[in-house]
């Protein structure tokens, strides 16, 4: 990805953190690009070269009449596309993404038994670490600095064997971040996770991209109504950024919730996506 994506993401999410804070009074583009000290030309290239599209119409997916209204479409979608899944260039799908569970010898004391490359690479949201064994990514993390993320990942895994490498398992994973899917290979994941984590997080993959749905709906997919407040807990344990895509269950308000890598990072994903998805149907 190269640095300077990176420098411009940091500008965005500060810019996406002032909208967010603002977003009752409507700012202008002239009161964003101040909050990141930008001429008003400059901010707006560099938000349309990020976003794909201005500020103004981003700000728009921020809104939660937005949210409620991509809540509303996943109505006729929650018996067919969440619990089948969907196949196509632009989703993220249990045929395209493959999980497989740790077994208890592989994470016996502290994964001793595991060796695990990882590296640092750019996204369109800032600075990642992604980590994997032999068999798949074993974790993903957004994270500006590179020793509190390994710190993160060590702690993880405190006995395993760790080299800084790339090797071809990250490079399909960092590959999701383009915007042509129909060359990817298939992401194999190699996760430790209690059987409900497991399943919980193989459920989210079933979420279309751009799509939004509530910790009630994936506690319904699931067969597990009343489960919402466990459900919720076992996202917000994902420990694989953006390819399991937890960013897209929000509040059954339209308000997004928490996220493990910051609210603000969770925003610019959701309208990134969003803006990705309208261009493709060339609204």
């Amino acid at each position: 990805m190269g640095n300077q994506p990176h420098i411009n993401y940091l500008r965005i999410e500060k810019a996406i953190e002032y909208i967010i804070e603002n977003y009752k009074a409507q700012p202008s583009l002239q009161d964003i690009s101040q909050s990141v000290e930008l001429s008003p030309a400059h901010f707006q290239r560099l938000f349309q070269s990020w976003a794909g599209v201005s500020p103004k119409q981003f700000v728009r997916y921020l809104s939660s009449s937005f949210a409620k209204s991509k809540l509303a479409e996943q109505n006729s979608l929650l018996d067919t596309a969440l619990s089948t899944g969907l196949s196509g260039s632009s989703r993220l799908h249990d045929m395209f993404i493959t999980i497989e569970g740790m077994t208890p010898g592989e994470y016996k004391s502290g994964g001793e038994s595991l060796k695990i490359n990882y590296e640092y690479s750019g996204s369109p949201f800032g600075k990642i670490i992604v980590a994997s064994t032999g068999k798949g990514i074993c974790h993903i993390a957004f994270n500006e600095d590179e020793k509190a993320a390994l710190a993160e990942l060590t702690a993880m895994f405190p006995k395993a064997k760790f080299s800084q490498q790339r090797d071809h398992l990250q490079d399909s994973a960092m590959a999701i971040f383009k915007k042509d899917w129909n060359q990817l290979d298939q992401i194999k994941l190699h996760l430790y996770g209690t059987p409900f984590q497991i399943k919980i997080w193989e459920s989210l993959l079933k979420i279309p991209e751009s799509a939004l749905v509530t910790y009630k709906d994936v506690a319904t997919v699931i067969g597990s109504s009343s489960s919402s407040r466990a459900v919720g807990t076992a996202i917000g344990k994902n420990p694989i950024a953006y390819l399991i895509p937890c960013h897209r269950v929000i509040q059954t308000s339209g308000q997004l919730g928490g996220y493990r890598w910051g609210l603000s990072r969770k925003s610019a994903i959701i309208g990134w996506e969003a803006a990705k998805k309208e261009g493709l149907d060339g609204s």
